[in-house]
Order: C-alpha cells, then structure tokens, then sequence
C-alpha cells in the first residue's frame, strides 16, 4: 500500500507549486510577527511622576522639591507613586520658606498620585499605560494584559485545532485570520483597559491560531525534503520578518492608537493569499472527498508542467485513508504508557520553559538601556541566524544535542548578564541578544525532536499537548519579567537557571536522530534511564 507521500511524488520536490504554497504560507504568517506582540510599545510604561497641578499654587522652588529621591538599583531618581504633601509644601510656600534650609524637606509627610501623574514624551506620545494609569498600584494590570493574550491563544489554538481537523485546514487559517485582524482593529476604539483586554483576548485567540494552521497545512502538502525546511525556516523565518517590521512601525507612530491601525491594516495581505493557498489534499482524502484532492493535485501538477497520471487515487487508497481516520487515538492512549507519559512530561516541562523563556527575553526589549526601538529590532534580526542555525543543528547533530547545546548557550549568557558592570549596557544587551539567539533555536529545535519522538498514530496529539503545556509558559512569561520591578536580575536568574535545567532535562529523551519514525506505539523508543 502506498502512503500519500509515494503517491504524490509524480509533483516533484521544488517546482512552481511547492514554491507558491511555502511562500504564500510563510507570508500568511509574517502578519503575526507584525503584530503579535505589539504590547511591547503599546503597553510600555515611560518615565513618570506625581502631576503638581498648576491649580496648587505652589512656587518653582518648592516644586522642584515636591517629588522624593528615592533610590532604585543603586542610582538616585524622582519617586514614581509619591510625593510630599501638597497641602504642607503649600503651607511653607506662602510663608516664603526655603527648602533645604529653614524646612527639612524629608520630614513632609507623602502621599500617593492623587493628581494624576505626570508623563514623559520622549519616547511615546501616548500607550496604554499613560492613558489609563497603569501605573503604581495598578501595575499589575501590566503584566495581565500580555497574559489574558496568551490565555487566548491557549484558547485559541485548542479550538482552531479542532475546527481544522472537521472543517479543513483552508477555511480555518483565514478564518482565524480573520479574527486576529477584526479585534485588533476594534481594540483602536477601546474606552478602558478592561475593554482593551478582552478585545486582546481574541486577537491571540485568531492571531497565534492561524500560525498553527499554517504549520499543519504546509506539512500535508509539501515533500518530505522541503517539510523540513518549511516547518524551520519557512514557518519562523516568516515571523521573524514581521516582528523586525514592528518596531520600524512603532518608530514613526508613537501613538498606540495609531500603531493598531497599522496592525489592523496589515490584516489586508491575507485577502491574496486565498487564491494561492489551496486546502490540504491529504485532509480531502482522510474526508473522503477525492475528487477535489484530486483537482487540486492535478492543478499542481498544471502548474509544474508535469502530465499527472490518469488514476491518482486507487479505490482501495481511498477506502484505506478514509479507514485510517475513522480509527483514531485519544489522549487516553499517552496516560496507559508509561514510557509515553513519561516522555510526554518531560517534553511538555521543555516546552514550557522553553515559550516562557523565549516571550521573556521579547517582553523585555523595551526594558533594556538605550532606544526601545532599536533594542526590539535587534531582538528580531537575532531570530534570523537562530532559525539557520537550528536548521543546520537538525540537518547533521543529534537531536539530545541540538537541544540541550542551544539551552546551554542561552541559559549561561542569560545567567552572565548580572555579571556585568552596570555602566557597560552595550554588552549587556548584547549578551541577552546571544541568550535569545540560543533560546530561539532551542525554540525551533523543540519542534522538530518533538514530533520525532511519537508515533504517527499519536504524533497529532502528543504535540497538541506539548503545544497546550507551552501556553503555561507564554502565560507566566510577563510576571517573569514583572520580578525585575524587585531586582532587576531576578528574570536573568530565572530565566538562565531554568534554561540549563532543561538542557540537562532533555538528555534524559530518546535519541530521535537518524532514526525512522515510529508508526505504532509499539515502535516507540524507550525513554533513556
């Protein structure tokens, strides 16, 4: 009997179609680095103060004066959540009292921002933050909206990857589209952070879903030889191009609102991308519907000038796809192994750590030293080399060691950067470039020793699993970085210390390199003791 692969060989490996489907697929994604993690500018909190209302009349002098110095990291800056009572500073303004001389400043009681605060212009015009407050004792308001996004994708991807499997892989990817476009465009009108972040909610629940859809699609229609590439470069690359545009974006639109229109209109490259993107002929035949796999192969076939034969399908195929897909696994079948389960579990602990990780490292560009703007285009150039560098890792060095070298670099380098002294700020943000760099690739290699280590029968199943574990990751990744409002180090700590634990984790997995894929639960490697 031959499999879907054998019998679709008459297209070639590389020819016009192949190509159309990986770049077309590759640009549906290229949205997503654009806007998938925009709250990086649009939820950045710049310098502030407490607001002295004009109304106050206070003099300059004691104006200057109003604020407390309070002592951050080691450096002396104005307080962010206090000040000293306006009512005394007033009181010894009218009297024409000096402070610092006939009034000791430091013995005026504080108080909170009961004015409001005041805001610095120099970077933004306006974010989330300055709008609404979000600041002092809504702070944690900040990381919550970057988790109720992730909490959508968690959403998001468990529901698309059900509605994929029934209603085919096409519909699904431009419907989820879809959404990601429309709620990010509604977000621009949004009164409150509250309605910010349930709009947010459904711009991960599309925008993360279509990512995902794209990968499965690519996987089913493209030859084994240029699967690999797609599902490493094909399917990052594309992102990582999105996401190096954003901040170029940001740059000239220093208004949240105005950035998210941006956003929302780059929703608009996927209207061509219909007619290039064809649904999965592999899902058509699992569904039964063969004549229209049928179409769509010999229209490939058109388009690389290739004569298809008379008889793609043989009815004894298409009774044996249609017999293989009725005859389906469940989860249950992963809790009875235990060599399964406990793959399974290591696995989902790399995933985990290996998203919260990576979304970490993001997250944190516009805290760095220096532009925001540059800080977070650099963190996107640095995938690109990652994404080759993983592929080549894949291409020639075991798996055990792909992984567990790219979580070595990245979590030593990580761990490095509390080292350095605190006025070298260009080798530490060039040190968390190298940390991301590692992680990225560990990010991309995951995916692939993954989906080597289970059998076909399972394999859909195990990843989904590994997928849903990586959203703890994605959710728990902005309080990670919330820690450095109390050290600064702390998420270098976290962060590092986790990234080696799972590299040394990841020895304890089955070596997948070289090795065929396992067709049964039977042909499923043992789990190294």
């Amino acid at each position: 009997m031959r499999d879907y692969d054998e019998i679709t060989s008459f297209l070639g490996v590389w020819g016009p179609f192949q190509q159309m489907v990986f770049f077309s697929l590759a640009a549906s994604i290229l949205p997503n680095g654009f806007t998938g993690l925009y709250i990086v500018f649009v939820g950045d909190s710049p310098p502030h103060e407490c607001l002295i209302p004009e109304e106050a009349n206070i003099s300059e002098v004691w104006k200057n004066v109003a604020i407390p110095i309070v002592n951050v990291d080691g450096k002396q800056q104005h307080s962010k959540c206090t000040r000293y009572r306006l009512e005394e500073i007033k009181n010894f303004s009218d009297l024409n009292y000096t402070p610092g001389f006939e009034v000791n400043v430091s013995d005026i009681e504080q108080e909170s921002c009961k004015d409001g605060w005041k805001y610095s212009n120099e970077t933004y015009e306006s974010t989330i933050i300055t709008e609404w407050d979000i600041v002092c004792e809504n702070e944690w308001k900040v990381p919550l909206t970057s988790s109720v996004l992730f909490l959508g994708v968690l959403v998001g991807t468990f529901v698309s990857g059900q509605l994929s499997d029934r209603f085919g892989r096409k519909p699904v990817l431009f419907g989820m589209m879809a959404i990601q476009t429309f709620f990010t465009f509604i977000q621009i009108f949004s009164p409150s952070w509250e309605v910010f972040c349930v709009m947010y909610f459904f711009v991960g629940f599309g925008g993360f879903s279509n990512y995902v859809v794209a990968f499965v699609l690519g996987s089913e229609i493209l030859s084994k030889s240029i699967r690999v590439v797609f599902c490493s470069l094909g399917v990052f690359f594309g992102s990582a191009v999105g996401y190096m545009l954003m901040p170029v974006a940001a740059y000239f639109l220093r208004g949240w609102r105005a950035l998210l229109v941006t956003m929302a209109a780059s929703g608009i490259l996927y209207v061509p991308l219909w007619w290039f993107i064809p649904e999965s002929p592999r899902w058509l035949l699992s569904q039964g519907r063969v004549e229209e796999a049928e179409a769509i192969l010999r229209e490939a076939a058109k388009k690389n000038r290739i004569t298809p034969p008379d008889i793609i399908f043989s009815p004894t195929e298409v009774e044996h796809a249609v017999a293989k897909k009725e005859h389906t696994h469940t989860i249950l079948d992963i809790l009875r192994s235990c060599n399964i389960l406990l793959i399974t579990i290591i696995s989902a602990l790399l995933w985990i750590i290996i998203t919260m990780a990576y979304y970490a490292l993001t997250l944190n560009t516009a805290n760095l030293h220096g532009n925001p703007y540059l800080n977070c285009f650099l963190s996107g150039i640095v995938e690109v080399p990652a994404y080759i560098a993983a592929l080549l890792l894949l291409k020639y060095v075991p798996r055990r060691y792909c992984q567990s070298s790219t979580l070595f670099l990245g979590g030593a380098v990580t761990l490095f950067i509390q080292m350095v002294p605190a006025d070298l700020h260009a080798l530490a943000i060039s040190l968390e470039m190298v940390g991301k760099f590692g992680i990225t690739s560990a990010f991309c290699v995951v995916y692939a020793f993954t989906a080597e280590l289970y059998p076909t029968v399972v394999r859909n199943i195990s990843m989904g699993t590994c997928s849903m574990a990586a959203r703890i990751g994605n959710i728990i990744s902005p309080y990670v970085i919330y820690l450095g409002n109390y050290d600064k180090f702390l998420p270098y700590i976290l962060i590092g210390s986790l990234a080696i634990f799972s590299g040394l984790l990841s020895f304890a997995l089955p070596e997948s390199f070289n090795m065929p894929l396992p067709e049964t639960i039977d042909q499923m490697q043992r789990l190294r003791g």
